[in-house]
């Protein structure tokens, strides 16, 4: 299931980079998303209305795949792998010669 979450994020994280990066932007940006380069498809301020639409469902699910897949793996790990958190070894006295 972890997997597949994974998956899915990976996904909608390229989605909502390349959503946010074909947008204009108030001081220009790459401003890729204008009305000239889609032709007559649709008009600037219905490219604007939909890239930003899009922009806040892509950002939503984001948000909600994060939260889904933390609580998923709260508490998962047990094992702690800290170094500093181990016993250090006591030293042996074994090697020492004795006078």
């Amino acid at each position: 299931m972890m997997t597949v979450l994974l998956i899915l994020h990976i996904f909608v994280t390229f989605a909502l980079i390349g959503i946010v990066l074909i947008q204009k932007s108030e001081g220009g940006g790459l401003g890729i998303g204008s009305s000239q380069g889609m032709g007559a498809f649709m008009t600037g301020r219905g490219t604007t209305n939909l890239l930003t639409k899009t922009t806040a469902i892509l950002a939503a699910i984001f948000m909600i795949l994060c939260l889904t897949m933390a609580i998923m793996n709260k508490g998962a790990s047990t094992k702690t792998n800290d170094i500093l958190a181990q016993p250090q070894p006591v030293p042996s006295n074994q090697n020492t010669p004795h006078k």
